[in-house]
């Protein structure tokens, strides 16, 4: 299943998976709790990204509730890839 070549892991219905899938692949914005899944996250996690400033978002709705454009979080992506090449190189087998 395509959800499982993008590394999830559902342990809900394959229902889950489409409809993750579907938001991925049409809306311009991502709600933060199908954020949450496609970063493999908790949805705190993916709350506090947003307030601390780390993954820019919009507030949308009477009720207020967070998206991320598809375009901001590819560039969220690249950037944590960098900045993990960054680490790589300055510390390739830190000690823990």
């Amino acid at each position: 299943m395509l959800c499982a070549a993008l590394g999830h892991a559902f342990t809900e219905t394959t229902t889950s998976c489409a409809k993750l899938l579907r938001v991925a692949e049409q809306s311009r914005f991502i709600p933060l709790p199908e954020l949450a899944e496609i970063l493999s996250i908790s949805g705190s996690q993916a709350y506090a990204l947003v307030r601390r400033g780390d993954l820019r978002a919009i507030k949308i709705g009477g009720r207020g509730q967070w998206r991320v454009e598809r375009a901001e979080l590819e560039s969220y992506i690249a950037r944590m890839y960098e900045e993990s090449a960054r680490l790589i190189a300055e510390d390739p087998f830190p000690e823990e």
